[in-house]
């Protein structure tokens, strides 16, 4: 069994206790937070050192505000933690490069948490793409979106010295995430930036944004907004023969309903603009949380690398988070 220590102990903290727990391949044996609470199922450290320099845990999870992360993750890879780390995994790509330097010489596992890669739909999307069945990736777009009330403004996320920045690196990250794992690179990228209508500075509220991957030709675009006001996951794959549609994504507010796939097959006559058959999947259950962290445990495990979410794809997402708010 693997100890784990958990250093943020809100909601994220709670979800990842439970999904550590779920897995069955380690157990959490201490957590901290600034608010404790007598209720709470684990042991409370006295403070996040006593999880960093403990001889007993293995592997600490990181589930503080984003400002954080960064100091946390340096700290935890310096005493011979293996790192899980929530997005986003810093608010620059050169805050990596340390990181990852300490990575390598740690010779520990550090993988951050970018769930939306093991919902089920985004699974069997990623399996159709790498198949090659309906050919390349001819362009993706994605939109995701959402409101905020007046608990936002009260919070760490409306301080963009606390958050790094708004709905951007809140939700955004995770569409471009995405897009990086079903399409590959990309380099080129023009956005807009505005903060039109809540008016924080340093808190976007909406971002566009159009990416290109110089070498494969492929095209991304992508609006992330928080004036919405109606909730929105969707993210459409077109290829050569046939596309790739999906709508909603389950998640634990249940606020983007389910994750409802269309595979739209068009084989024989793309250039007719008609799909000879489709076939529908919905998914109703959220595997994620469980599905992340069960392949953290079993790198850990079985000492092999992190295939997804590890410090490369972090930093090739941040590269272009950086031009996004720099051409913005």
């Amino acid at each position: 069994m693997i100890n784990c220590g958990i250093i943020g102990f809100g909601k994220m903290g709670r979800i990842r206790a439970a999904a550590i727990e779920e897995v069955g391949l380690g157990r959490v044996v201490a957590v901290w937070d600034p608010h404790p609470e007598d209720s709470a199922p684990y042991r409370f450290a006295q403070d996040e050192n006593e999880i960093l320099e403990s001889p007993e845990i293995d592997a600490i999870f990181i589930c503080t505000p984003n400002y954080r992360i960064v100091p946390l993750t340096k700290a935890a890879l310096a005493t011979g933690k293996h790192v899980f780390a929530e997005k986003p995994p810093a608010f620059t790509a050169k805050e990596l490069d340390e990181i990852i330097a300490l990575e390598k010489s740690s010779g520990r596992k550090l993988m951050y948490g970018f769930n939306h890669r093991h919902h089920g739909s985004i699974r069997k999307m990623k399996e159709i793409v790498d198949s090659g069945e309906m050919g390349r990736i001819l362009w993706m777009r994605g939109r995701y979106g959402k409101e905020v009330d007046e608990s936002f403004f009260k919070g760490w996320r409306a301080d963009p010295k606390l958050s790094g920045g708004g709905i951007m690196l809140d939700q955004g990250i995770h569409m471009v995430d995405l897009f990086l794992f079903l399409g590959g690179r990309f380099d080129e990228v023009h956005s807009f930036v505005s903060n039109l209508f809540w008016k924080i500075p340093g808190i976007e509220d909406n971002v566009f944004a159009i990416l290109r991957g110089s070498e494969s030709g492929v095209s991304a675009s992508l609006h992330s907004t928080m004036t919405q006001w109606r909730y929105l996951f969707s993210l459409e794959i077109f290829l050569e023969r046939g596309a790739l549609v999906l709508n909603g994504l389950k998640t634990s507010s249940g606020a983007y309903g389910d994750e409802d796939l269309a595979i739209k097959y068009n084989l024989k006559h793309p250039e007719e603009g008609k799909f000879e058959e489709e076939e529908r999947i919905v998914y109703h259950n959220d595997t994620s949380w469980a599905s992340e962290v069960k392949h953290f445990m079993e790198c850990i495990e079985r000492d092999e690398a992190v295939e997804l979410g590890n410090s490369s794809d972090a930093r090739n997402l941040m590269l272009i988070i950086d031009k996004i708010y720099a051409n913005g």
